[in-house]
């Protein structure tokens, strides 16, 4: 492994350079001899010195960019979103835009390995699990984690101003020079803030051309406050006597200059070198409004609320003071440059002091005439220039590293938006090569070399170290009283002795005029004619590095005229004053020195003094003020003693017992913090070096003082950071173990440290030092490994070849060995205390925890095992919660190392040390009690494998191998514990499968077999965790999510803190969103920041309130018990919230395809039988393919589905179509057909593939009966899933798109032109279907199987759907709803579990109807089917020749014994519930509703199918009952047949429909079977009930009452006719031919099945047209019609299949009726009686008959007969044989009448008498009516 991103090479650690205002080379005062002074060398060694930064301590980290995610299509069965996404983006019109779907979106990483994504399915799922992974925020979460302090450059400075004098202009015209200065002042407190800043403005004329530009003043600033400005004083030559006076400037008129007016100015200025003060000002920096406590950028809605502003009325004191024109950008809160013009420069008048500066009434000033032109930039420094100088180098190391980690993160981390200035403390950097780390242009002016930088007074009263060297003291004169009036100035120098008045001064002056050197004098104002002379200079003067009693301060005074004579004048001396260093330079107050007249040698001492004259008689006339401003001297006596013996002890002056210096050491105690602070850093270094190589009594003191300074440095400094800033500056930037001038300072620090520990573990007592020493452990450990690490690479750093990394040091033994036992001890404080609870263990454990991360780099990692492993044995297994918090966080820090993954084993031959230990811990942990531990654990996890996974080092395949490898051991425990796993909430589990997920993604095949080998159970262990992230992640839409959002609340509670926004995505997502939410703005350096939003309204981001509105809400609902995610969500910001969805998305899309590659790979593994799994059912894969089908999935999914689908049955086909896997099979058929009714076309085709998948699958490795049976299962299932039908707007119903869809799909099945498109849609090989599987050697597809069980399907399917649609009508139109039910039956006959439900039901819909006969028909059927399966099983105790007698009831019941119906066993359908017992059940059933329907012949056929059951099984008692029934029924049938009045079972209509209204009835023609004593008006009216209810208001309901033929095309529209005939049921052998009229009762085989299919019906018409003729013009149409199966059915009403007619004449009519009335008489008359004394009834029917027949008011029958054919006309027309026919049949008809008279006589008794003579009378007239027309009539009777 490369480990490029590792510590590179010798470049560990980098050097950061200093630079401070006071320029770098040394004044040469200070270049004095140092190494006399060793305390100063040390201090000057320690503002000079490069700082060394160690580049690893804070970890390295470079991640690749995130991938982009595509948004996953999520499609519902009424959704098409895919088809609306690629239309609307073709409606953008950009091409570019289109997704396109059909290519599939795999492209994960958009880095250059093209190899990575191509051997997988879809992306990482962890990238969109952990998707705005921040590195740094994870690690800053670690409890005691170290946070990298930036280097103090202005600490206090948040604000920097640059001033810049643009011009000054007067009304009056600018001639002459003008000088000026500016400073920071503070009105109210009356300070000065920094040193002048000087500036001139030259007339043109005067100016030369080389200096091009005037510099820049750079003022430091802490906070913006109201009373802070800039103080501005101008200066100009002083005026001539009797010349032109600056009253010029400000005098009303005339305004401009006079020509000799400006001659006169121009002249003289050239020759007075001396200046006078001529006007101030002063510009207030910032509002009265905002007060310090908004820094600056704190409120960003009024981006100028902290800059120069011009109208600070200070209750009115100041007038405006400045006309402002902004041309800044004032859209950014950061960098805005102003220009100020100051027009009230306000003149001086006489000698101002700084109190007329305060003056209200202004009665001393009068305004100048003019405008000061400046230009004032604010230069935010935030944290990120903080960082930027720290870290991206200088001018010197010239290399802003592209590579280097934080650079980056400051690019990105802030808004760029102009506020960026590179922060350069006091120093001039020039980012020259180009890259403005600041990453924005719009101002980004560098700071020139020539910028004034202006020193800032507060740093030398600052609680802060001293960073940088100055050691100069500032001279204020203030006032000269004198008795006279004068033109004075003074001149000031520093001298070394008074020994000799004429030597040279030093060359110590501060010059005012940029790049110059140091001068030897320096000159104030000239205060023109005054006697008290003020002054406002400010005079700066360098310092020598150690001043002796004899270093003064020389003033000399002079006086000048200011006439010019005949030359320039010359000043005249008037008298001297001198001011000793040593006794006053600390003095902060007013000093006042008597003037002398003469220097005379060694003036300044007392003996000297008393020959000196004095001015004014010795008063103290002179009076000054003195700044000192040193980092060298300081001004604290103890420090200053403690320098003193460091000196005498380091040089050895001291005397050798040197109790002095301990004295000195201890006294350090007592120092105060702000001297103590300043001078932090030497007295460190100096400590440091004496516990280097001090003896033993002074490296123990020096110890303890240290521990004292630094425990004072913690409590007492502003910052309540657990590691003190001011220190951690010091250990990762100043300290540099000097440098390698002396020896490192581990081993001394360590031994110390060590032995005082020893100590304590020894139960001596060594004071409350101890506590400190533990509480500040951090510090000491720290500098002990930079110590190390300094050694380590100044031993390697020139033999290292360029590129290779320093090797591992070897400790010595014995520091080693000291290092180990102290850190035992340390252990054992950590141990001891956390079982205390007390907060410093967990501190210390971090504390030792980075010690060993330190040490990792530095030597060689098996020692810092033994460290670890030490660690792991003090705090095995599961512990007390406090303790195993410990130990998860020093893992924690540990694992978080740059080389952790490249770490090497405890053994050579070991893996990965480290890996192993946190693997062993971390499940431990799982089976924690504490929950929190838990989720902890998971979290360490997760954030560790995302941390390799965007690693910009480990990007190439074999690294992730490798990394993979690693943590596969953990799999392997979670599959031997699992109850560890069941016992993790949903969050942790989801945390620990997104590792497994990622661990199995990167592994090569050869190791994840080894997940397989092991055991059957283990394998399906594995798979069980497959199925867990397929339920965890499942996408839910979040609508799905309402319900669930009450219970979002985890038994872990993670505080109020964070609220859940999702369920699914990792923990921190949460806190992720709270905070964006919080900002509202797009948070930065997270993935895709591609928008910053504009604040939402200005008034929500006032400071005062810090939350946006949508924060609050969210805040609200949390609030809230269980607040719902759902709420959560919707406050969200609409980006942030789609954001939430896409990473939702993208997650369960990532998981779904982790998991099918990993089943295709288990699948293929399969094949070789190298694994261990059940191979008779491979439940491994069905299981979780049917986890797949029955999630919600996005289409990319189901794209990679079907080529994976495809090849599992290609392998596996024959397991899984074997029996075992029925339900596997059922299921996957269901869901199927269930995609199959998808409106997204590309899913649906998809499942017509799959669907075809398995058709081929089943020809070669199952009966495709048997998969038809299963199809035909899960189609009825899905049918009560699917909504079939929708509701039109009228209120009926129609069929779906969801029903349209699926007969699509189950058409496009077997549709074979399309089958190549759809397959290779799939992305399968187009001749998929037809390839023959291994071990077969014929192609079995053919498409006309296919297209037979589609058929199949959709006759199913349609049946369903008009089952369905018949919904709302269902109960009214009971013969629709039973035809349903039946065609349901019949669809379904393949399943007979299903065909024997729809039975049923059509059984009770019968029963409900009160259809006896029908209902019976229904149980017949049952039985039918039951009795099948038996016979064809052999089990039953039926044959062939039961099933046949019970088909002549029932046709229904097929003739051929089908084998489907065994085929049918599927789970949970077939063979169970086809039992003897259940046949037998339904054939009594049957039997009951046929003796009902009072069929009775019926019954006993079904009888006799029982009896042999019970014989077979000896069921003696049943016979008897049978046989009782069968006696019964037999006994019913004889009845039946004795009753005089004939047995109908049913009366038989025809229906014809006509109208487009009734559908699929329109044209047809039905015969109903109704109850015997339905007459035809009652099936009229109840048909015209049914059928009016459908109609709408354009149509009527129209009954045609006649029985003619209708011509359906001449009818009327918009009306619906119904044709309603009786019709009666022909017998089997009926002469149809016959012209006599049909009585049912003469049938003779009355006894045999009523079983009828044919119906006739009689219809009268005339050939002549007249409606109504004679008898002799009646025809008759006999129509009969052909059903199609015959009544009883299992319906209600039979389609008429063929109908057809005959006709007959007349005459042929008028025999037939005379016929048929013989032939009753006569049947009457022969009918055989049971017994004798059974009179009664054959008398009843006998006198019915006779009176319809001779009695002579009827007699209109015969007689009309005779008149219509025997008489006149028609008897002519009558052919001779018709004529004889007609008479013989009148002849037989009196013959039998004659008779039946007769024995009518017989059986009557008294009271019929009179109606018997009736009778005769009757027949006598007839017989003489008849004979008018056959005279032989009389003779025949």
């Amino acid at each position: 492994m490369d480990n490029s991103g590792g510590s590179s090479g010798g470049h560990r650690f980098r050097r950061i350079p200093r630079q401070s205002s006071t320029q770098l080379r040394l004044e040469p005062l200070l270049d004095e001899n140092l190494e006399q002074w060793p305390h100063l060398n040390e201090i000057v060694q320690c503002y000079r010195a490069d700082w060394v930064k160690d580049e690893n301590k804070y970890g390295h980290y470079e991640s690749v960019s995130p991938p982009s995610f595509q948004t996953q299509i999520f499609e519902g069965p009424d959704t098409d979103i895919e088809t609306e996404t690629r239309l609307a983006s073709a409606r953008r019109g950009k091409a570019e835009d289109a997704t396109d779907d059909d290519t599939p979106s795999t492209s994960g990483r958009q880095h250059t390995d093209a190899l990575d994504v191509s051997k997988h399915f879809g992306q990482s799922p962890l990238p969109a699990y952990e998707p705005a992974f921040d590195w740094e925020n994870e690690r800053s979460m670690i409890f005691g984690q170290r946070i990298p302090e930036t280097p103090m450059a202005h600490y206090g400075s948040s604000l920097k101003i640059s001033v810049k004098v643009l011009s000054l202009s007067f009304q009056a015209g600018l001639v002459e020079p003008f000088y000026g200065t500016i400073c920071l002042y503070n009105r109210e407190r009356r300070e000065k803030l920094s040193e002048d800043f000087y500036f001139r403005v030259l007339p043109t004329e005067m100016q030369d051309g080389k200096i091009s530009c005037e510099p820049r003043g750079i003022f430091y600033l802490d906070a913006p406050s109201a009373s802070v400005c800039l103080l501005i004083q101008l200066e100009r030559p002083a005026t001539e006597e009797s010349g032109v006076t600056p009253s010029v400037y400000s005098r009303k008129e005339p305004v401009h200059l006079s020509e000799r007016e400006k001659q006169k100015l121009q002249v003289w200025s050239r020759i007075m070198p001396y200046r006078e003060s001529f006007a101030w000002a002063i510009v207030p920096l910032f509002d009265n409004s905002i007060g310090a406590a908004s820094g600056g950028s704190a409120s960003p809605s009024s981006p100028l609320a902290a800059s120069v502003s011009g109208s600070s009325s200070h209750e009115g004191v100041f007038e405006p003071i400045a006309k402002i024109t902004l041309d800044g950008k004032l859209g950014y809160s950061g960098g805005s440059s102003i220009v100020v013009e100051i027009s009230n420069l306000n003149k001086v008048k006489e000698s101002y002091t700084e109190e007329s500066l305060q003056d209200p009434k202004r009665k001393v000033h009068k305004p100048v005439k003019g405008v000061l032109r400046l230009e004032i930039e604010k230069h935010q420094t935030s944290h990120a220039e903080l960082d930027n100088i720290s870290e991206s180098g200088s001018v010197t190391n010239d290399s802003i590293d592209p590579g280097d980690h934080v650079t980056d993160l400051t690019l990105t981390k802030y808004p760029s938006n102009g506020s960026d200035e590179p922060q350069t403390s006091n120093s001039k950097w020039n980012f020259s090569d180009g890259k403005e780390v600041s990453g924005n242009g719009s101002n980004a002016a560098d700071f020139n070399a020539d910028d004034f930088q202006a020193f800032d007074f507060r740093t030398t009263i600052r609680n802060e170290p001293f960073l940088q060297l100055f050691h100069c003291l500032y001279v204020y004169p203030s006032s000269v009283s004198l008795s006279r009036k004068r033109n004075l100035f003074i001149r000031v120098e520093l001298r070394k002795d008074d020994a000799d008045v004429r030597r040279q001064s030093l060359e110590a002056m501060y010059p005012r005029e940029p790049g110059v050197s140091l001068q030897k004098w320096a000159h104030t104002q000239i205060a023109v004619g005054a006697r008290v002379a003020c002054y406002h200079d400010e005079i700066k003067v360098s310092l020598p590095a150690i001043w002796t009693p004899l270093h003064h301060l020389l003033f000399t005074f002079f006086h000048v005229d200011l006439q010019t004579k005949l030359e320039a004048p010359k000043p005249v001396v008037i008298g001297y004053a001198s001011l000793p260093l040593s006794s006053h330079a600390q003095l902060r107050s007013e000093i006042s020195l008597p003037i002398m007249k003469e220097l005379v040698p060694h003036y300044l001492q007392d003996a000297g003094k008393e020959r000196l004259d004095y001015l004014e008689d010795g008063k103290n006339a002179f009076k000054l003020r003195l700044r000192l401003c040193s980092s060298l001297y300081p001004i604290n006596e103890r420090i200053r003693d403690f320098f003193l013996e460091y000196d005498r002890h380091t040089l050895r002056t001291s005397p050798p017992w040197g109790s002095e210096l301990l004295e000195a050491i201890n006294s350090l105690k007592n120092v105060d913090s702000t001297a103590l602070l300043q001078f932090l850093h030497p007295v460190l270094n100096m400590l440091l070096h004496l516990i280097g190589n001090g003896g033993e009594t002074l490296q123990v003191a020096a110890f303890r003082a240290m521990v004292n300074i630094l425990t004072r440095v913690q409590q007492e400094s502003v910052d309540d950071a657990e590691r003190n800033r001011f220190l951690v500056n010091y250990v990762d930037y100043a300290f540099d173990d000097f440098g390698g001038r002396q020896p490192p300072v581990y081993p001394g620090l360590s031994t110390v440290w060590g032995s005082l520990a020893r100590s304590k573990a020894k139960g001596y007592r060594v004071g409350p030092v101890y506590d400190d020493v533990l509480a500040m452990a951090w510090f000491f450990l720290e500098l002990i490994v930079k110590s190390m690490a300094l050694e380590q690479t100044r031993l390697f750093y020139h033999s290292l070849p360029l590129g290779e990394d320093v090797p591992p040091m070897q400790l010595r033994e014995g520091v080693l060995r000291c290092i180990i036992q102290l850190y035992d001890c340390l252990l054992t404080e950590v141990h001891e205390r956390c079982k205390k609870g007390l907060s410093l263990a967990k501190r210390l454990n971090s504390s030792l925890a980075f010690l060993c991360y330190d040490l990792l780099s530095i030597i060689e990692p098996r020692q810092v095992f033994e460290l670890v492993s030490l660690y792991l044995d003090k705090f095995s297994g599961v512990c007390q919660t406090v303790l195993h918090d410990c130990k998860l966080i020093f893992l924690q820090i540990i694992c978080d190392h740059d080389l952790y993954v490249e770490m090497p084993g405890r053994d050579p031959s070991d893996r990965n040390y480290l890996s192993s230990v946190l693997i062993q811990e971390l499940f431990l942990t799982w089976d924690h009690d504490d929950l929190s531990q838990r989720v902890k654990a998971a979290r360490i996890l997760v954030v560790l494998l995302c941390k390799h996974e965007f690693d910009a080092r480990y990007q190439k395949p074999e690294d992730k191998l490798y990394i993979a490898q690693l943590y596969f051991p953990l799999i392997g425990q979670i599959l031997d514990e699992m109850p560890v796993f069941y016992n993790l909430n949903a969050v942790e589990k989801r945390e620990v499968l997104i590792v497994v997920l990622e661990i199995v993604r990167n592994l090569d095949d050869a190791s994840l077999v080894k997940a397989w080998q092991q055991s059957i159970a283990r394998t399906r262990l594995f798979f069980k965790l497959m199925e867990e992230c397929q339920i965890l992640f499942e996408h839910r839409k979040p609508a799905d999510g309402m319900l669930l959002g009450a219970s979002s609340r985890s038994p872990v509670g993670e505080g109020p803190a964070s609220p859940k926004y999702s369920d699914r995505l990792s923990p921190a997502i949460n806190n992720y969103l709270s905070e964006a939410s919080r900002q509202e703005v797009r948070p930065q350096g997270t993935p895709e920041n591609g928008y910053l939003w504009q604040r939402v309204n200005s008034q929500l981001s006032s400071p005062s309130q810090p939350y946006s509105l949508r924060e609050a809400l969210a805040q609200a609902q949390s609030s809230r018990i269980g607040a719902s995610s759902q709420a959560l969500r919707e406050s969200l910001h609409p980006i942030l919230r789609q954001k939430l969805e896409l990473w939702e998305e993208n997650l369960s899309a990532a998981v779904s395809l982790q998991v099918l590659e990993i089943t295709e790979k288990f699948s293929a593994m399969a094949a070789s039988h190298s694994i261990a799994t059940d191979y008779g059912k491979l439940d491994c894969i069905t299981a979780i393919i049917m986890s797949f089908f029955s999630r919600n999935q996005p289409i990319t999914f189901w794209k990679a589905l079907f080529p994976v689908f495809n090849r599992v049955f290609d392998i596996h086909g024959a397991t899984l179509m074997a029996r075992e896997n029925d339900r596997f099979l059922k299921q996957v058929a269901f869901h199927l057909l269930r995609l199959a009714v998808f409106r997204n076309d590309s899913i649906r085709n998809k499942a017509v593939v799959g669907l075809q998948i398995l058709v081929r699958s089943s020809f070669y490795f199952m009966q495709t009966a048997r998969l038809r049976v299963m199809l035909t299962i899960t189609l009825s299932e899905l049918m009560s899933d699917v909504q079939v039908t929708q509701m039109k707007s009228d209120g009926t119903l129609e069929e779906s798109g969801e029903a349209r869809r699926l007969r699509k799909s189950l058409e496009d099945m077997a549709d074979e032109d399309k089958s190549h498109s759809l397959i290779r849609e799939c992305g399968i090989h187009e001749n998929a279907l037809s390839a023959i599987p291994e071990r077969f050697s014929e192609n079995r597809w053919s498409w006309s199987e296919v297209k037979s069980l589609s058929d199949s399907l959709l006759l199913a399917l349609d049946a369903s759907l008009e089952h369905a649609l018949l919904g709302s009508v269902m109960t009214m139109d009971r013969y629709a709803a039973a035809e349903s039910f039946y065609k349901l039956a019949m669809a379904f006959a393949p399943v007979p579990d299903l065909h024997i439900m729809w039975l049923l039901h059509l059984c009770d819909a019968h029963q409900e109807m009160q259809s006896w006969a029908e209902a019976a028909q229904c149980a017949v059927a049952v039985a039918g089917v039951v009795m099948q399966a038996l016979v064809a099983r052999n089990d039953g105790v039926w044959s062939k020749d039961h099933v046949a007698a019970l088909r002549k009831i029932c046709p229904v019941v097929s003739s051929e014994i089908n084998p489907e119906a065994s085929a049918a066993e599927v789970e949970g359908y077939g063979a169970s519930k086809l039992t003897v017992d259940s046949a037998v059940k339904y054939l009594q059933l049957a039997n009951k509703l046929f003796s009902q329907a009072e069929l009775y012949h019926f019954c006993a056929s079904i009888l006799e199918l029982v009896i042999p059951v019970y014989k077979s099984r000896r069921a003696y008692g049943q016979l008897a009952k049978c046989h009782t029934l069968l006696t019964n029924i037999y006994e019913s049938i004889l009845e039946q047949e004795s009753s005089p009045i004939p047995f109908t079972d049913a009366t038989y209509y025809r229906v014809g429909f006509y109208s487009d209204r009734f559908g699929k009835l329109d044209r047809k023609e039905y015969v109903y079977r109704e109850p015997r004593d339905v007459r035809l008006g009652d099936i009229m009216e109840k048909l015209s009930h049914i059928y009016e209810s459908r109609m709408d208001g354009n149509h009527t309901l129209r009954i045609i009452p006649e029985s003619r033929q209708v011509k359906a095309d001449e009818l009327q529209p918009g009306v619906c006719y119904l044709q309603i005939t009786a019709v009666d049921p022909v017998m089997e052998d009926e002469d149809l031919g016959s012209r006599r009229e049909r009585i049912f009762s003469l049938s003779t085989g009355s006894v045999r099945a009523r079983v009828f299919d044919r119906f006739l019906f009689d219809t009268p018409f005339t050939k002549n047209g007249k409606t109504q003729g004679g008898l002799e013009d009646q025809w008759k149409r006999r129509s009969v019609l052909q059903t199609e199966g015959s009544f009883p059915a299992l319906v209600n009403r039979l389609l008429v299949i063929k109908s057809e007619s005959l006709e007959f004449s007349p005459v042929e009519n008028a025999i037939g009726m005379i016929e048929t009335r013989t032939a009753a008489l006569r049947n009457e008359l022969e009918e055989p009686r049971s017994s004798e004394g059974d009179q009664l009834p054959r008398l009843q029917s006998l006198q019915r008959i006779l009176q319809g027949s001779v009695a002579v008011q009827v007699n209109s029958g015969v007689l009309s007969v005779c008149t219509a054919f025997l008489s006149g006309e028609p008897a002519t027309r009558l052919r001779s044989q018709e004529l004889q026919q007609l008479i013989a049949a009148l002849l037989e008809f009196m013959a039998v009448c004659k008779r039946a008279i007769r024995v009518h006589f017989r059986l009557i008794g008294e009271e019929d008498q009179e109606f018997h003579t009736q009778l005769v009378n009757g027949f006598q007239s007839l017989t003489a009516e008849l004979s008018h027309y056959i005279p032989a009539i009389l003779s025949e009777l």
